[in-house]
């Protein structure tokens, strides 16, 4: 595919610009992702499971049942 796009007097840039971009983003967030602490990441995944903070507690009481 990169042949393609170089190929040429006409290149299309903006293909190119696109599939760098693409590219950066990824490894990007991969290497956010990788360098997340784990306790962190545990506390995270935990947190809806958690039964500490009830939701919409005061409107609870104002709907008829």
């Amino acid at each position: 595919m990169y042949k393609y796009l170089l190929e040429g007097n006409n290149i299309n840039w903006m293909a190119l610009f696109a599939l760098i971009t693409f590219f950066v983003v990824f490894v990007a967030s991969i290497i956010v992702v990788a360098g997340r602490n784990k306790a962190y990441v545990d506390k995270m995944a935990n947190l809806p499971l958690e039964d500490n903070h009830p939701v919409n507690a005061e409107t609870n009481k104002n709907h008829e049942a």
